[in-house]
């Protein structure tokens, strides 16, 4: 997919559009699962589904399995890797200062421990015994060099703005890297999770120049596999590393492959025949026959992610906030669920899910997702709003492209809606590389009033969310500008303590579902397929951070 340099928030989209628009249908399955729904605000689904957040424990290692990619990665480059395909690979091979959990949680990974001393300063006490894929030792110059690559303009790392409030990164004793920041920074520790904390050896980065991450330069981090092969077009395939720190995460499979099957029929027909053994983000219209072909079990995983509608210009009818709320009124977003999502999860009013605020209290969790506006579908209301606002008769245009179910659904849904209250709705549909734009290139959404996103988060603060829709950030796409809002967001970036930056969140969301600088549809699982041969891991939104592939085995 297209990317930007400037912005983390910019290139990665389009791929979270295509990959959870393909939630899917499922019966009971036979591994160990939670019931229940993904837990977003709204109405619920009738789809009968569980939420798996544990499978049973392998009875055992396994010679090696295969996952099916849609896409072949872009790249490997822990400064660039911001899709599906990139990070579900790059999880299981590199590794972050801190470690995503399965639960949304951060613990100490190559970082053995770390502190805020003062308001302005990281300090991370840098893990011993740690070795490259090559076998050279990790240390705190190697930290230093993989954290500054992220900072340099030259490199334009897809994950800047993580480290857009540093201003400096050094070693400051034997296995100690300190972090000053220019104003009190909460989420720059959140990212240490993710691609923002990875550690890579500097002498490979110097080594491989320009052909780092790609499949001429490769990779070498220090993760339970190390790259042996990517041909491209066809598969990547990793190798369990022996040499590996982390015992318990040690590799339970002598090697994995990742096969790249852009068609959806060909990949659903991968995993029916047993040549490939699971998948993340199944197609929607074959879970019912996955399930049925006894090669395996659907499973649901918890989500960060909501389906929106980008408003994505405020200079037109939507500038006025009773036309975005009859908007949202009018839209039949119970259908729109079942019709996209196959009525797997939840209408929500809300731009985040629970699983970003589980330290919150629950007082302010009540805040977030129950002291709100509810948008129950009124046509009649929202008609009137659009009449008071003068709006009648008045245009908006509505960009899609052909990539998948959910993108027609929620298309037409929308057109539908536009028409029932007196709006004109013109649908402009592009190609996936033009649509892509719309998040990267601020000229490709000239004239263009709203696209459709499935919009993740990639730590474990909510915050997250509402950062982007500050004034004048680069994923602000519709130019929204409120002080009120701005001032809480800033305010709680600024907060350490965690109690008190969920309280400010929480009055952000509110905010935001009041003023619906974007409007949310539907909140739902991550699918995935797991075959009959394999079992052992976690299914989580952070496959793409965590090293899941190192705890699947022999089932």
């Amino acid at each position: 997919m297209t990317r930007t340099r400037p912005s983390r928030s910019a290139s990665r989209r389009l791929i979270r559009v295509v990959a959870l628009g393909a939630v899917t249908l499922v019966a009971a399955t036979s591994l160990a699962a939670c019931s229940g729904t993904t837990g977003s605000t709204g109405t619920a689904a009738n789809a009968d589904w569980k939420l798996t957040t544990t499978t049973a424990k392998p009875t055992g290692d396994i010679d090696s399995f295969t996952f099916a990619l849609y896409a072949e990665p872009a790249t490997l480059d822990y400064a660039y890797a911001f899709d599906y395909p990139d990070n579900q690979v790059l999880a299981n091979v590199c590794e972050s200062l801190l470690r995503l959990n399965p639960d949304y949680t951060l613990s100490p990974g190559l970082a053995k421990s770390f502190s805020n001393p003062d308001p302005l300063t990281w300090v991370y006490e840098i893990r011993d015994g740690v070795t490259f894929h090559d076998g050279t030792p990790m240390t705190a110059a190697d930290v230093v060099a993989s954290m500054q690559r992220i900072m340099d303009p030259e490199v334009g790392s897809s994950w800047f703005s993580v480290y857009q409030n540093v201003d400096s990164i050094a070693q400051t004793g034997p296995m100690e890297v300190t972090v000053k920041t220019k104003i009190p920074d909460s989420q720059f520790n959140q990212g240490m999770g993710g691609s923002a904390g990875v550690v890579e050896s500097a002498a490979t980065l110097a080594a491989a120049g320009k052909d780092y991450g790609n499949s001429t330069g490769g990779v070498n981090c220090t993760g339970p596999f190390s790259l042996k092969q990517w041909k491209s077009g066809e598969s990547i395939t990793l190798e369990r590393y022996d040499g590996y720190w982390d015992k318990d995460l040690r590799a339970k499979s002598k090697e994995m492959t990742f096969a790249i099957i852009p068609d959806a029929t060909a990949r659903v027909n991968a995993m029916k025949s047993g040549s490939v053994d699971g998948s993340w983000m199944i197609p929607m219209e074959s879970a019912k026959q996955l399930q049925a072909s006894g090669k395996g079990d659907v499973l649901y995983a918890p989500s960060t992610a909501t389906s929106d509608l980008v408003v994505s210009n405020l200079n037109g009818p939507l500038g006025d906030k009773r036309v975005r709320k009859a908007l949202t009124m009018a839209l039949d977003r119970p259908g729109i669920l079942k019709g996209a999502l196959q009525g797997v999860g939840e209408v929500t009013d809300v731009l985040t899910t629970p699983l970003v605020w589980g330290s919150a209290s629950d007082a302010t969790k009540k805040a977030a997702f129950e002291d709100i506006t509810k948008y129950k579908q009124d046509v009649a209301a929202a008609k009137k709003l659009v009449e008071e606002a003068g709006a009648t008769g008045k245009e908006l245009v509505y960009v899609t492209a052909p990539i998948g179910n959910d993108f027609s659904v929620v298309s037409q849904a929308t057109m539908a809606a536009a028409q029932s209250i007196g709006l004109k709705l013109t649908i402009k549909t592009v190609t996936p590389a033009q649509y892509t734009a719309l998040f990267s290139d601020p000229s490709a959404r000239e004239g263009v009033d709203l696209f459709y996103t499935v919009w993740y988060l990639s730590s474990p603060d909510a915050l997250e969310m509402y950062g982007v829709l500050r004034t004048g950030d680069f994923s602000n796409y519709g130019g929204w500008s409120d002080k009120e809002f701005d001032d809480i967001v800033n305010e709680a970036v600024g907060t350490m303590d965690v109690a008190a930056r969920s309280e400010l969140t929480a009055k952000a969301q509110q905010i935001a579902n009041e003023e619906l600088p974007w409007i949310p549809l539907a909140a739902g699982p991550l699918p995935l397929f797991l075959g009959k041969r394999i079992t052992g891991l976690d299914p989580s939104m952070a496959f793409l951070y965590y090293p899941w592939a190192a705890q699947i085995g022999k089932r």
